[in-house]
């Protein structure tokens, strides 16, 4: 089990000092706590633990180093969860953000145990002084299901039971939820969605969740929902498969970031947008060289077969975009471009409204939610030109990928003038302090703060 939060004092739980580095003898610490840490060569070095014994030699305290002072990062407490013994803690003194400090804590405690690994141990915390129990959990909850959701291989979370996921969180919340599958998405106007999805044996779909005061401020997210992608008749070698059942990492954050509007009662009108398909390969796959009518009405010749998660995107943001929301955040695992130029633990974000960036900017720097905002350069626009119809789903060169995608999909939206657009990677490629290997929620904790201050 994630690691508890204790919200009453019991008077028993250990005490934990966090020292800065170079700041040992500074801390306050008892003459034999201090000796055991000058023994042990504790200087406060980032995410280092060290456990106190007591006379009887039970751990009685621990020293946790947070690196030098004024660049720890307050989320790194989470590291606690794995690393400590068993029982129950507490910190020492205050922190200067209690909140984020209790949700990193229960961040760090998270263990997907699905498969047969065992759950993490019994670590009980208290509650630091002055944190926000209600948004740590809430927060927490959409966080561990997106991890939950990515985690999951394409052979337990294939187009279906993604679908199945957001009806399980729509009637926790007691929201609404339509879907369109199959050959019913051609008569409902989503040829390009239908066309991504049809060759695999699970029927494409278009997920729509709907929760809140139909007269709040509309809030819409889309998400990328491929459920594995083999790049279809543009295959993917071998080891470009190996993570492609996080594919699905956009439609995980989004159902991750809703989950927490709807759990903190957001004053808004949610709408979650899904297009969940599998990028398979049969005999009536689409083709290179193909040519699709989009939802919005361009023509796209597809000039490669492994760039559909801009296609699927395209049809549900054209939906989104038709009742101009007051806010429209698409996200997606879109690009190799967004990692090559940014790596794995900094996403970059697309949009051209300037007050939107800065509320992302100060809210990620807020959250510890890491975020880079890149430009919608348009003079590449013309690079998604087509000799035969409106636009190509790729360009004519292998330059700037992540723009290109994020161009293409603006064509898309018209109407709707904050609109953001994340390329995620949705994965962590080693343990971090606040989260293991594997599926992982980015910008969703800053982006629901953006929420939560834009509509209360």
């Amino acid at each position: 089990m994630p690691l508890e939060l204790v919200e009453k004092n019991s008077g028993t739980a250990r005490p934990i000092h966090r020292i800065a580095k170079g700041e040992l003898e500074e801390a306050g610490l008892d003459r034999i706590a201090l000796a055991w840490a000058r023994e042990h060569g504790f200087s406060g070095e980032a995410g280092r633990l060290l456990c106190i014994p007591d006379k009887d030699g039970r751990v009685a305290a621990a020293l946790f180093g947070t690196g030098p002072s004024g660049q720890a990062r307050i989320l790194d407490a989470g590291v606690l969860a794995r690393s400590l013994p068993e029982g129950e803690w507490r910190f020492a003194s205050t922190s200067e953000n209690p909140t984020l400090c209790g949700l990193g804590l229960m961040l760090g405690g998270y263990v997907f145990t699905r498969y047969g690994k065992e759950p993490g141990k019994d670590v009980r915390f208290e509650l630091p002084q002055g944190a926000d129990v209600r948004r740590i959990r809430a927060v927490a909850d959409g966080v561990f299901l997106a991890r939950d959701l990515i985690n999951t291989p394409a052979n337990d979370l294939g187009p279906d039971a993604l679908e199945a996921a957001a009806r399980e969180l729509a009637g926790k919340h007691g929201a609404s939820i339509s879907v369109i599958s199959g050959d019913d998405l051609l008569d409902g106007n989503f040829p390009m969605i239908h066309a991504v999805g049809r060759a695999s044996r699970a029927a494409p779909r278009l997920i729509d969740l709907s929760w809140g005061d139909a007269e709040a401020p509309k809030v819409t997210l889309v998400g990328k929902g491929v459920c594995f992608d083999t790049g279809g008749l543009d295959i993917k070698p071998s080891t470009g498969m190996l993570l492609m059942k996080k594919d699905m990492g956009g439609a995980a954050n989004v159902l991750g970031l809703a989950s927490m509007i709807m759990a903190a009662g957001r004053r808004v009108r949610l709408r979650v947008l899904v297009p969940a398909v599998e990028n398979a390969i049969s005999g009536n796959a689409f083709r290179p060289g193909d040519v699709l009518k989009s939802r919005k009405g361009p023509t796209v010749e597809i000039g490669n077969t492994d760039a559909e998660g801009r296609l699927v995107l395209a049809d549900a943001l054209a939906l989104a975009d038709e009742e101009q929301p007051q806010l429209l955040v698409d996200m997606a695992t879109l690009t190799g471009a967004a990692r090559v130029a940014l790596g794995p633990d900094l996403p970059p974000y697309y949009t051209g409204d300037d007050r939107l960036a800065a509320e992302i900017d100060a809210a990620a720097a807020t959250e510890e939610d890491p975020v880079w905002r890149m430009p919608l350069w348009r003079p590449y626009d013309s690079k998604l030109s087509s000799k035969i119809a409106d636009l190509n789903n790729v360009a004519g060169d292998a330059f700037a990928g992540s723009i290109m995608a994020a161009l293409f999909l603006k064509r898309f939206v018209e109407r709707t003038t904050a609109w953001v657009h994340f390329d995620i990677f949705g994965w962590n490629p080693a343990d971090r302090p606040y989260g293991p290997a594997g599926g992982e929620a980015q910008a969703i904790r800053a982006l629901e703060r953006v929420v939560a201050e834009r509509f209360g």
